[in-house]
């Protein structure tokens, strides 16, 4: 049975990543891409679905004495974890070498002291468990190689010799103090042949001094400092290397309610999602990946802009069709698990907006912007025109009928805004007149049919009584002041409908809007909105209070997924989560500019006072 979701660390390469568990089994990795089939699928199902174990013997017989504690090389994804036994003391040292444009796991043991007895499981299940392998092992310069290989994938494991039993490969041996073992995986097409082994103490260099140097660039505020630094690693490691594209997480089919079929796959690019990075890293002096981006999504995006859709694949595919996967019988029996994502599909207004504001935060930056950039939009905004009054499925992908989603209508606002914006700001070309009077069109329907007056708060959509978290942004884009009268009412209105244990829900399930079996966990992108709600509506203590306890459900390794189930403190749904991770870096940057803002500044000396200190 896999963990808790919350036991999980990442190791990465930024083309895919794996999930180390605290019991030191690599329980999911997909190769070569975050998209690719996985070969370890024991997350969705148990070790007969695929893993990589390695740990101490005298953990897996729960020997009384043993201990381990993890973390990070600071500032990298290279997984340190460090067993105590009653016999000795081993580090396991994991990481996904960087920039060698193959897919590589390597796990390294030393030994501290004593000696321990080392154990190794491993069983390769490709195309997520439909495919057990051939396998072969081979003697090659002294050491053993297994290969194994089923149609189009192989992978070979160079280290101690395993041996085989019932479709499974293990073995033991011993780490004393100052020995070194390596084992490292390498996935290959398999009509080639196996890659040459790589030198370990080399790439582990290497891919610690790139990850540092990527990091040092990062300015982030003194106040949750590293939880923003994780958080930006995070999502760069999210971020494709080659295309750009920055995945919504690292899984798919992680439940967001524990025993339920709200398991969907995130390994895709959503605008939205995307968009909000590009403007996050922006913010955090990380310009070449915003340029990559923001190429990925003029890619992405052209042609005819009646074919946006909300999400694509890391190189911008477009077809996502979504299937269920018999083979993994999904997170502790929730099911089932999906591959693909069906809500490429539909049509999400918002989406224009934030591919908007994104793109006129990276021109206010003053970032080189490709001649093809402001056609693009300009395309965008025509279809804008054409479409604004149509209904949509809203941010949350809503499978039940379109509506007219206050949200997505404010992100059109949104958009147009910007259109405008680009052209009184940067001089260029386009019919701001009738831009200004679609602006002005949009407002008087929000203000009108997505204001409920008599309980002074905005609503989920037009004609509903009830509540969305995502109303939280109305302030974010500019839409309406944090302070003004209207989104206080609204925010009291949240407060009163969607907060959990002291989270928020995105809204409420059991109203049948979304056409899903009710039931899901508070989201924790939510409720980092209601950090930065309460910062910039003068409610700094308050920010402050909730802050603390979000960032307290890091996992030991400053990871976070997208829910949170508070009565069994444990997170819940794929992860790592970057819209989470996100979230939380705009939420703490709120939090610092409202303490600044708080904070009384010392009247300026005068040229006789200055003379009078010295």
């Amino acid at each position: 049975m896999p963990l808790p979701i919350e036991d999980y660390a990442m190791i990465g390469d930024t083309h895919t990543a794996a999930l180390v568990g605290r019991d030191g089994s690599i329980d999911w990795l997909c190769v070569p891409r975050f998209d690719s089939a996985s070969v370890f699928g024991a997350l969705l199902g148990d070790e007969n679905h695929g893993r990589w174990l390695l740990a101490p013997q005298a953990s897996l017989h729960r020997q009384p004495g043993v201990s381990t504690t993890r973390s990070y090389i600071d500032d990298t994804f290279t997984l340190i974890t460090h067993w105590i036994t009653p016999t000795g003391e081993v580090e396991v040292t994991d990481f996904m070498p960087f920039g060698n444009r193959r897919a590589d796991i390597v796990r390294r043991v030393r030994g501290v002291s004593g000696s321990v007895i080392m154990h190794v499981d491993l069983r390769i299940r490709f195309d997520y468990a439909n495919a057990i392998p051939w396998i072969r092992q081979v003697p090659h310069n002294g050491h053993h190689e297994l290969l194994a290989v089923a149609g189009p994938d192989a992978i070979v494991v160079r280290g101690p010799r395993l041996h085989a039993e019932d479709h499974n490969h293990s073995t033991d041996f011993v780490v004393t103090a100052g020995d070194t073992v390596d084992l490292t995986l390498t996935w290959y097409p398999s009509h080639r042949e196996p890659p040459p082994a790589i030198r370990v103490t080399k790439r582990l260099r290497e891919t610690t001094k790139w990850w540092q140097r990527w990091a040092a660039a990062c300015a982030a505020p003194a106040e949750y400092h590293d939880a923003v630094h994780r958080s930006l690693l995070v999502l760069r490691a999210l971020t494709h290397e080659d295309t750009g594209g920055i995945v919504a997480a690292a899984t798919t089919s992680l439940p967001e309610s524990f025993g339920g079929s709200r398991n969907w796959d995130y390994r895709y690019v959503w605008l939205r999602d995307a968009s909000l990075t590009l403007h996050v890293l922006l913010s955090h002096g990380f310009t070449e990946e915003a340029d990559s981006w923001r190429n990925w999504l003029l890619r992405a995006i052209a042609g005819d802009p009646a074919d946006v859709q909300i999400m694509y694949g890391l190189a911008g595919e477009r077809r996502l069709v979504e299937w269920e996967v018999p083979s993994l019988p999904g997170y502790q029996g929730a099911s089932p698990v999906r591959v693909g994502n069906a809500a490429f599909t539909q049509f999400q207004g918002d989406v224009f907006g934030e591919v908007m504001i994104a793109l006129q935060a990276a021109r206010r930056l003053g970032t080189d912007e490709p001649d093809f950039s402001w056609p693009v939009q300009r395309a965008l905004m025509s279809f804008v025109e054409e479409n604004w009054e149509r209904p949509d499925q809203g941010i949350w992908e809503i499978r039940g009928p379109e509506r007219h989603f206050t949200h997505s209508r404010v992100m059109l606002w949104a958009a147009v805004d910007c259109a405008i914006s680009a052209v009184n700001d940067f001089a260029l070309d386009g019919p701001v007149a009738r831009w200004m009077t679609l602006r002005d069109a949009l407002r008087d329907e929000i203000e009108g049919k997505g204001f409920d007056k008599k309980r002074n708060t905005y609503t989920q959509y037009y004609g509903s009584s009830g509540v969305d978290a995502s109303l939280l942004q109305l302030a974010q884009v500019g839409y309406i002041a944090a302070d003004d009268p209207r989104m206080l009412g609204t925010v009291a209105a949240i407060e009163s409908e969607l907060l959990r244990d002291g989270l928020l829900l995105r809204y409420r399930s059991e109203s049948g809007v979304d056409g899903l079996p009710a039931g899901e966990n508070p989201f924790l992108a939510c409720s980092f909105w209601l950090v930065e709600q309460y910062a910039r509506s003068h409610r700094l203590a308050d920010a402050r209070k909730l802050m603390d306890r979000l960032v307290g459900f890091s996992n030991d390794v400053g990871l976070l997924s997208e829910e949170y189930d508070v009565g069994n403190s444990r997170q819940a749904g794929n992860t790592p989560q970057a819209l989470t991770h996100l979230t939380l870096v705009r939420a703490a940057d709120a939090v610092a500019a409202a303490a600044a803002a708080a904070t009384p500044r010392k009247p300026s000396l005068t040229l006789r006072d200055r003379a009078d200190t010295f």
